[in-house]
C-alpha cells in the first residue's frame, strides 16, 4: 500500500504546503551527513560513497549501537525494483567486512579518527571487535516506490531479510522547503530480523522460542528494582526500546546484565507499555513507576517522548539472584539488543548452562520444548 505524506497549515482555513522536490540525490546525501537523525538518531555515519569490490559505490554506511551495520542507499525519485537487486549486491559485500575494514572505511570518512574512540563516545560503550558486523540492514531513502519493489522488499522482510524503506517527501513553506519521513515497516520489526541473522556465518540453527534480554546501563536501570517488582525495561532512545515489543505473555526471558552475567529467568504477564502506564506493587500498594522506582526522576525527564521513554515489561521472575550472583563464563551468548531471539547454536549451549544454574526455570507457565 502506497504511503502518501500531505502538510497542512493550521488555522480557520486549512490549506496544504504544496509538494516539491530536491535538486538532486546529492543534496539529500549532504543533508543526512550534516544531520544523521534525518535518518535516526541512534546510528553513527561510518562511511559514505565507499567503493565495493564488486564496483559500485554505496551511499551512506552506518553502525548502530550494537555494532551491526546499516546500509543506505538513496534515490531522489520514484524507486524501481531494480535499486533492491542493487542493494542486495552490495549487502553481500557489507557481510564479509572485517572489523580491520570497517575501521579503515571509518578512517577514511573522518579524516583518520579512530572507530573504537568515536564508537565508546557516541554510544557510550566500548565496541566490541567479536560483535563487529555480525549483522546488518539495508535501508532505501526515496521518494516513492513501485508497487513491484514494495511487493518485494514486504516478501523479504516476511523471510527475515532486514530490510526497509524510509520515505521522505519535500514540501515548500513561503521560500523554505520542508523535508517529511516516514518508514514502510516498523524499524523495530526490521532490528528483530536483523538481530535474528546475527550469527557466526553459515552458523544458523532453529530458533528454540526462548528469549535474550539485556538489561543494560546501571545509571538508569536497577536490577534490584526489576527483581522486586517483576519486569524488565529499555529506554533512552527507540532502538533500545523497540524490540521489546517482540515479547507476548507466555514467553520466556534469560536476563543478562552485559559485563556481569545472567541474573534471572522468567515468564512474561504483559505487553510492553510505556513509563507513564506503569505500575508496580510496592508495601504501601500498587504505585506509578515514575514515583515508586529508584530512577523515576530520571524516567519523568523523557517520559513524554515516545522514542526516548522507558518502556517496561512485566515478567514472573521463575528464578532470579542479585548481581553480585550474576552467572558468567566463557562462551555464554550476549548481545547489545535489549531483547533478541538468537538462532546460533551459541544460544542453545548458553540456555543448557544456564538451566543448571536456575533450576526454577521449568516453572514457566508457557513451556518451550
Amino acid at each position: 500500500m502506497p504511503i502518501h505524506h500531505a502538510i497542512w497549515k493550521v488555522g480557520e482555513q486549512p490549506a496544504p504546503l504544496v509538494s516539491s522536490h530536491l535538486a538532486s540525490e546529492q543534496q539529500l546525501e549532504d543533508m543526512i551527513v550534516r544531520d544523521p537523525r534525518i535518518l535516526s538518531s541512534e546510528w553513527m555515519l561510518i562511511g559514505r560513497q565507499e567503493v565495493t569490490s564488486y564496483g559500485g559505490r554505496i551511499d551512506l554506511l552506518a553502525i548502530a549501537p550494537d555494532a551491526s551495520l546499516v546500509l543506505i542507499e538513496l534515490k531522489r525519485d520514484r524507486t524501481p525494483r531494480e535499486i533492491v537487486a542493487q542493494a542486495l549486491d552490495y549487502a553481500s559485500w557489507v557481510e564479509q567486512l572485517t572489523p580491520e575494514r570497517v575501521a579503515q572505511i571509518y578512517q577514511r570518512f573522518s579524516g583518520g579518527k579512530s572507530l573504537d574512540a568515536a564508537f565508546q563516545a557516541r554510544f557510550g560503550v566500548e565496541l566490541d571487535e567479536e560483535t563487529l558486523n555480525q549483522s546488518h540492514q539495508i535501508v532505501i531513502v526515496a521518494a516513492e516506490l513501485d508497487p513491484s519493489t514494495e511487493r518485494i522488499i514486504g516478501y523479504l522482510n516476511a523471510r527475515d531479510i532486514a530490510i526497509n524503506v524510509l520515505f521522505f517527501q519535500v514540501f515548500e513553506h513561503g521560500a523554505d522547503k520542508l523535508l517529511s519521513r516516514a518508514w514502510l515497516i516498523d524499524p523495530g520489526e526490521t532490528q528483530a530480523n536483523m538481530v535474528a541473522t546475527a550469527t557466526v556465518k553459515g552458523d544458523k540453527e532453529p530458533w528454540n522460542g526462548e528469549f535474550y534480554v539485556s538489561f543494560g546501563d546501571a545509571t538508569s536501570r536497577s536490577w534490584e528494582d526489576a527483581r522486586r517488582f517483576g519486569y524488565i525495561s529499555g529506554g533512552g532512545g527507540s532502538w533500545y526500546s523497540q524490540t521489546l515489543k517482540l515479547l507476548s505473555p507466555g514467553d520466556r526471558v534469560w536476563v543478562k546484565i552485559p559485563k556481569k552475567g545472567y541474573v534471572g529467568v522468567g515468564t512474561v504477564l504483559e505487553s510492553v507499555q510505556p513509563v507513564k502506564d506503569f505500575k508496580v506493587l510496592t508495601d504501601h500498594g500498587e504505585q506509578p513507576a515514575l514515583t515508586a522506582l529508584k530512577h523515576a526522576e530520571k524516567y519523568q525527564l523523557t517520559a513524554d517522548d515516545p522514542d526516548r521513554a522507558e518502556y517496561f515489561v512485566r515478567v514472573k521472575w521463575l528464578d532470579a539472584v542479585p548481581e553480585t550472583q550474576a552467572v558468567n563464563e566463557v562462551g555464554l551468548f550476549g548481545n547489545q539488543n535489549t531483547v533478541c531471539q538468537p538462532t546460533t547454536p551459541k544460544w542453545r549451549h548458553t540456555v543448557e548452562r544456564l538451566k543448571q544454574a536456575f533450576p526454577k526455570w521449568a516453572d514457566s507457565v508457557s513451556s518451550h520444548l
